[in-house]
């Protein structure tokens, strides 16, 4: 009972994490078309690697490490759509 219990659980967090994941490929597409610095590119970009490290851990069953991946994904991500949100805004005051 345990061991189905366990096995249960562990389908349950993969299917977060996968769900994660595709949400933050849906989030990534609000950025596409935007103007982005430098320094913004690079935050998109690694924001990019932690969601790939995330399907790597993922893959590896290591589903601490792959939440962990698609979580931080998602703050940088979400940083940046609060930025650009945001210089939107005031270029059109």
């Amino acid at each position: 009972m345990k061991k189905e219990k366990e096995r249960e659980m562990k389908i349950e967090i993969e299917e977060r994490i996968k769900k994660d994941i595709k949400k933050f490929e849906q989030n990534q597409k609000k950025l596409k078309g935007k103007r982005l610095t430098k320094k913004e590119k690079e935050v998109f970009e690694l924001s990019i690697l932690y969601k790939e490290d995330s399907i790597f851990y993922l893959n590896k069953k290591d589903y601490f490490t792959s939440f962990a991946c698609i979580s931080y994904a998602h703050g940088l991500l979400d940083a940046l759509l609060k930025i650009k949100e945001k210089s939107i805004i005031e270029n059109h005051h």
